[in-house]
This record gives C-alpha cells, structure tokens and sequence, in this order.
C-alpha cells in the first residue's frame, strides 16, 4: 500500500516496513515459491501498491483470483489479526480501476495481433518448427515484404505459404531450397494452433500497447488479462506475453530512470516462457530484459523455482520475494540452495533454512536500495492487500468492461484487403487469362480445320471439272470417231449392193431395208462403245 512515510509498503520485518524504491521499481524482480504459499496475494499487493502511486500494471490472471481486484476488500479474522502488527490500524479498502483482456474475447477485450507483427521467430515458436522449417518462414515473410503483401491473420499466412510452394523454382535460386514437405508441415501447424482457437488472436484491429499506460483518478489501471483458458495452450500464452513485452519495447521511447516505473509487467507462470525455447530467442529475451528498463517498464517474473529463470536473466532481477519451497528430493534440496544463493546474507538467521521454515504469506524479501544495490534479506510477512481477495462474479466483470473506455474498440474484427485477397485476386486472373488464351487457342485450330476443309473441297472441285471437261472431250472424240467409222461401213456396204444389183423396184425396197438395218446397227454400237468409254473414265476419275 501507498504510505506518506513508508512510500511503496510492500512487508513488514521484524526491524520495521519493507518497501520497494520507487526509481528502482524497473530494475525487474522474481516472486518465487511453492504452490499455495501465497504469490498471487502478493503479486495482488505489488499491483495494487503501484496502482495507488499511479503505475499502471499488466497481469495475467490464471485461475481468476486477480479479478478481485476490480472490487474493495472488507474485514477479516486474518486482517483483523494482523493490521495491528503491519501498523495500519484503520485500512482503507478500496477498489483499483480495473481493464479485463482475453486473447480469446470471453472475458474482456480482445487482444490481438497481426502475423506481421508477431514476427517469423516467434510464430517459429508458437508452431513449434524446426531450423529448416524455420528458415522456410523466414523466406516467406521476406517475399511477403518485398511484394508488398501485408500478413494479418492465418489466411494469409496460409495463401502466402500456397504461394510460394507453386513458385517453388522461381525463388529457390534466389533464396534457397523451398521443400514442398517443409511447407506442408508448416500447414499442419498452422492447422493445430487454429484448432486451438489461436487463429482468434491473429487479425485486426491489432491491440496499441499505449492502451496499457492509461490512469484513472491519478490511479494506475490494472489490466488483467484473464489466463484460465489460455494456459491450456503454454506456447500461445508465453508467445504473445513475450510480443507484449517486445512490442513496449519497440514502441516506448527512452526515459531513463524515473522516480515511478511508466508501467510494471508480471509474467506469471514464467517457466513457460523458457520451455522448449531456441537459445537464439533466448538471447532476444535476455536483451529485451535488460534494455526494456530504459523505457521506463519493470518486469516482475512470477515462478515456483527461481533456477525456473535462465541464469542471464535472473542476474537482472534486482528486487525479490520469496516464499516457501519444499524439498522432497535430492532436486528439490538443490533448487532450495540455488534459491539461498541468490539473496544477500543476513547474519541473523540461515537462508537455506529459512526458505524451509516459511509459513503462507511469509517470505524472504530483499528490495534493491536507493544506490541499486541489493538490501540484506529479511524474513518478512506480506501486507494484506485493500481489494477483495478472490474471484468476482461474471456479472462484475461485465460491468467493468462496458464501462471501460475501451468498450467497442477491439470488439469487432476487421477483414481488410491483405495477403489472400490479393493473391486471390492474381490467382483468379491468371485462370482466366489460361482461359481465354485456351479459347484462342481452340478457335485458331477450327479456323486452321475449316481452312485445311476448304482446299480440300476446292481442290475436289478443280479436279471434278477438270474430269468432266476431259470426259466430254473424250466421249465427243470417241462418238464422233465411231459415227464416221459406222458411217463408212455403211456407205461401202451400200455401194458394194449397188454395183451388183438391177433396177428393179424389187432391188430398191431391199436396199432400203438394208439400209435402216445397218443405220440402227450402227446407232447401238456406238451407244455401247459409249457407255464402255464411260465407265472406264469414270473409274479412273474416282481412283
């Protein structure tokens, strides 16, 4: 709690008040223990305490205990029990204004953010992809940024992929092998993360960090992001607290050392954050940690063990509350001594020992000074905090997130022109384009066919009449010879009968019946002859 002469009351010692330098609140610290000794109270009692000096704070809340803090405390046999030793005699309950965020948007604001944003190697994480896949990642998003094609959600990032493996050869000489099975494993994690529902997180409007830096009555807002369901998911949940974290970093300017943090962030649950982790993000953490100070932000990294915390970093957590571990097996003996290790003795008392001995509410607690050097560890007991311990009802959280000024902003999700779209776009033109270009392509060969038919039939043409020319030539010739040859026999048959005949009207009717006789003999053999003649030409004009 805030207090005139104590500043950032935090515990209380045997040797009097501990509390937190307000200039070295951004110097990170470490709230440690076992479960069920008491870190979330205090993490409660940490929030609430910056709350009233005006620091607003972003916490994850894992099984909604941390809602309570929307709503005044009231008196209890505990606080009734320990006011008089904490020195506070009249507590003044009192609510923190409170903002509730899911990624999920069940039970707050929605927060979301783009693929862009979030970036190759954190969605790298998120998919859980190896070096090669990840590398195949990396390509996409370069040629997304080169094109010009914005990545919102996972449609896009799905079109992209599709993109790139059917032009696999144009950017393989440039970039490097793009496998067509690295793709589709990619496309299968991608598949897995939206049936968890991550693809709720991805899209538009992307949440504006700046919105975590608000006040109200001269009070730092609490934003609470309800957890219970997103750690069902630990890489969702530690992905897109650790793009929160980068993306203040990103965003805020330097400050330098401030006499109050711009806002405290507590991580909770911060093993995940380094499970099954790359060293390469591991490292971006690292720095992330140790120059996000300078804008005026201090991370407080809520965790069972503090070996839970890389060594790199835990060296940065300057300020530290730790309560009661067990210590059942030869690890667990081992983590206890790493834990003592880390405080600065105090002769009065063993720290090993001590880690051991601590009841619910109690822990060791060493604050850095004003000189930000670590203060002599304390065994201490936590302050009871002024907002209700626990849980609120669903309809106290909707009360509160209509009446935010949020309310309406990040509730509706945006489809804009992306990605998809306009690879959609290519794609449909580019079939119409074959499609057209296939209709031409079937009416220049039926031109071609029609053309090939009419020489053909033209030259069918010539030759016919050509034929039939040649034919009544042939058959006029042939008619003409066979009449004269006919007619020469007869004229001789003729002659021949009348040299040798006499006068007599006997003699001339028997050469007028020879005559006729020969006349139609004649007449038949020539139409014989012509229609032998015919049929020869005939034959030979259809060969």
């Amino acid at each position: 709690m805030l207090d005139k002469e104590r500043g950032l009351y935090v515990a209380h010692c045997e040797n009097g008040p501990i509390s937190i330098v307000g200039k070295m609140a951004n110097r990170h610290g470490l709230i440690a223990g076992a479960t069920g000794t008491g870190k979330t109270v205090t993490l409660q009692v940490l929030a609430e305490t910056f709350c009233q000096a005006g620091v607003p704070c972003f916490m994850a809340d894992m099984k909604g205990d941390l809602s309570g803090i929307s709503q005044a405390g009231r008196l209890s046999g505990f606080i009734e029990k320990r006011k008089g030793e904490f020195g506070v005699e009249d507590p003044q309950f009192q609510p923190c204004p409170v903002r509730f965020f899911d990624v999920y948007g069940e039970k707050g604001h929605p927060m979301r953010a783009t693929i862009s944003d979030l970036g190759p190697q954190l969605l790298a994480r998120l998919l859980g992809l190896n070096e090669t896949q990840s590398g195949i990642l990396n390509i996409v998003f370069r040629i997304a940024d080169e094109r010009g094609l914005l990545l919102l959600d996972l449609k896009d990032l799905r079109s992209m992929l599709d993109y790139v493996a059917k032009n696999a050869a144009e950017f393989t000489t440039v970039y490097g092998n793009i496998s067509s099975a690295s793709v589709g494993a990619i496309q299968r994690s991608l598949l897995a993360i939206e049936s968890e529902g991550a693809d709720r997180f991805f899209g538009e409007p992307a949440f504006d960090v700046r919105d975590l830096l608000d006040r109200e009555d001269g009070k730092g807002v609490m934003n609470v992001l309800a957890a219970d369901k997103l750690m069902l998911n630990p890489k969702l949940y530690s992905t897109f607290l650790l793009w929160l974290l980068s993306d203040l970093y990103a965003t805020l300017p330097e400050v330098g050392d401030m006499d109050l943090p711009k806002l405290v962030f507590f991580f909770d649950e911060a093993h995940m954050l380094f499970d099954g982790t790359a060293p390469a993000l591991v490292d971006k953490i690292e720095q992330v940690i140790r120059l996000i100070r300078s804008k005026g932000v201090g991370v407080y990294f809520v965790t069972q063990l503090p070996t839970d915390i890389p060594d790199n970093i835990l060296g940065q957590l300057g300020n530290r509350v730790q309560h009661a571990l067990r210590a059942f097996t030869p690890k667990d003996q081992k983590a206890v001594r790493s834990a003592a290790q880390t405080f600065r003795a105090n002769p009065s008392f063993r720290t090993e020992e001590a880690i051991l001995e601590l009841g619910t509410g109690e822990a060791l607690v060493s604050f850095l000074d004003e000189s930000g050097a670590p203060s002599v560890v304390e065994k201490a007991k936590i302050l009871f905090p002024l907002s209700q311990i626990g849980a609120i009802s669903d309809s106290q959280r909707e009360e509160a997130i209509r009446r935010s000024r949020l309310y309406g902003r990040y509730d509706t999700p945006v489809d804009r022109d992306s990605a998809f779209e306009q690879l959609l776009r290519e794609s449909e033109a580019a079939a119409k384009a074959a499609q057209e270009e296939a209709q031409e392509q079937e009416r220049l060969r039926e031109e071609e066919k029609l053309a090939r038919q009419q020489e053909k039939e033209a030259a069918s043409r010539k030759k016919n009449s050509l034929g039939s020319k040649v034919f009544g030539a042939v058959v006029a010739a042939v008619t003409a010879s066979v009449a004269n040859s006919v007619s020469k026999s007869v004229t001789q048959s003729i002659t021949g009968k009348k040299s040798g005949s006499s006068g007599s009207g006997s003699a001339k009717k028997g050469k007028s019946t020879v005559g006729k006789a020969a006349t139609s003999a004649a007449n038949a053999a020539t139409r014989t002859l012509t229609r032998e003649l015919t049929r020869s030409i005939l034959g030979n004009l259809v060969k």
